[in-house]
């Protein structure tokens, strides 16, 4: 008899742990009645700014072996420049930008500054891809914690033209310097700018890019965020969106660092569940995160809430 309890005893542990398995190798893409307090990312992997096939620049993750500010920096950097040394770190179908043979001549950190030193191989680019090089730098090392600006030198000049291009640039260089840039405008006056998250993928595998939209167009800037995501898809870019076109962003309110918003029931993959897929989230947060200085936000439907997200850093 004891070994009969001892057998089954073993036998109920097994399912469970098979059972356990099964949930982390097959997560649900779908959110139901969650509230995220906070999401916490492994320390070891860094955002990073790599091209994608379209020479679109696009979120992905490496595994980073620096705690140290400066030294992650430096060593994301390393990650940037073409044939480096670190590009096995590269993950499947993306592509660095920064040109070989670039060298990072000295790096400094000044309260939240970064100030780079590079050599003048920075610029040995076309000027097709010299903004596209300066907004790599810029999204991937303000994505570090203690990182707000950055100050490019070009072999001790502060880099403030881009001399292809024929571009002027910010000296102290920040996200709202923007990236992957569209503009959709017809008039100097009112204008703004919107970063807007979409979907991308390659090999099956999901990924984001950032697009940031100069407009004509002064309304609050979810609403330009909700109007992009529930659109036509941006042409010949591969860029995805699983937001129902018939999604509506019924209330906006702003209430102690909270961004609170209301929709209809098209925000849900299902009315009955009252789930929302995953992509959908994720397109949102990151989109919100990038246009708004708030701590959190929260999706709510018929006056209940049926998601929230506090915020950490990309």
């Amino acid at each position: 008899m004891i070994k009969n309890i001892f057998i089954r005893r073993i036998t109920i542990c097994s399912i469970a742990l098979f059972s356990l398995f099964l949930l982390t190798k097959f997560p649900k893409k779908e959110l139901n009645n969650i509230e995220i307090s906070t999401i916490y990312v492994s320390s070891d992997l860094s955002y990073i700014y790599l091209l994608n096939d379209y020479n679109l620049l696009s979120l992905t993750k490496v595994i980073s072996d620096e705690n140290d500010t400066v030294k992650k920096a430096k060593e994301l950097l390393e990650i940037l420049i073409i044939g480096g040394s670190r590009e096995d770190k590269i993950p499947s179908g993306f592509k660095p930008i920064i040109p070989s043979d670039t060298k990072i001549l000295n790096i400094d950190l000044d309260k939240n500054t970064l100030k780079i030193n590079f050599s003048k191989e920075l610029l040995d680019v076309s000027a097709e891809y010299e903004e596209k090089v300066i907004e790599s730098i810029v999204y991937t090392l303000t994505g570090i914690q203690d990182i707000k600006n950055i100050i490019i030198y070009i072999e001790g000049e502060i880099l403030s033209y881009l001399p292809k291009s024929n571009k002027y640039i910010p000296t102290n260089l920040t996200r709202k310097f923007g990236i992957n840039k569209i503009y959709d405008i017809t008039n100097i006056h009112n204008i703004t700018d919107v970063t807007t998250y979409y979907l991308s993928k390659y090999n099956n595998e999901e990924y984001y890019v950032p697009v940031t939209m100069y407009v004509n167009n002064n309304i609050d800037k979810i609403k330009i965020i909700i109007d992009n995501l529930s659109s036509t898809p941006l042409y010949k870019t591969n860029l995805m969106s699983y937001l129902n076109s018939n999604t509506e962003l019924l209330k906006i309110e702003e209430v102690d660092k909270e961004l609170k918003l209301e929709f209809n029931n098209y925000i849900f993959n299902d009315f009955d569940t009252k789930t929302i897929l995953e992509e959908v989230i994720n397109t949102i947060s990151y989109s919100i995160e990038e246009n708004y200085d708030v701590n959190s936000y929260s999706i709510s439907v018929n006056g209940e809430e049926i998601y929230k997200k506090v915020f950490t850093s990309f």
